[in-house]
């Protein structure tokens, strides 16, 4: 994929990272972890990267995850939305990266439901 300036335009899917996390607002969410399922996508130009064949030109979607891992791994948050959003704000912190969305699921919130999401989503 090529941006309107012919730049290589990587797509990176970090995909069904299972986290735990304390997550909503009835006594039982507030008392016990929960698991939380978390899809990033995001795109960089990563023409330098093909160029050069070295780490240091690409983007480095190890720290991205690692940073969500200690963002959210055994945490506090009322709201999935909020929980989206401040993962999000940590992969938009990279100057690199172009678009990103966050899909952040909460299996079994619902009864007869395998999961609830919410789904943001951020350019440049």
């Amino acid at each position: 994929m090529a941006d309107i300036n012919g730049n290589q335009l990587a797509r990176v899917r970090i995909k069904n990272l299972l986290l735990r996390a304390y997550i909503g607002i009835k006594e039982e969410e507030i008392n016990n972890q929960q698991d939380v399922v978390i899809n990033v996508e995001l795109t960089y130009d990563a023409s330098e990267a093909i160029e050069q064949n070295e780490i240091a030109s690409a983007l480095n979607y190890r720290t991205i995850t690692k940073q969500i891992i200690a963002h959210v791994d055994g945490q506090r948050f009322a709201l999935l939305e909020r929980l989206t959003h401040e993962v999000l704000a940590i992969v938009m912190d990279h100057q690199a990266v172009q678009w990103a969305q966050v899909e952040i699921d909460k299996p079994h919130a619902l009864r007869y439901a395998e999961s609830v999401s919410v789904c943001l989503q951020a350019n440049r």
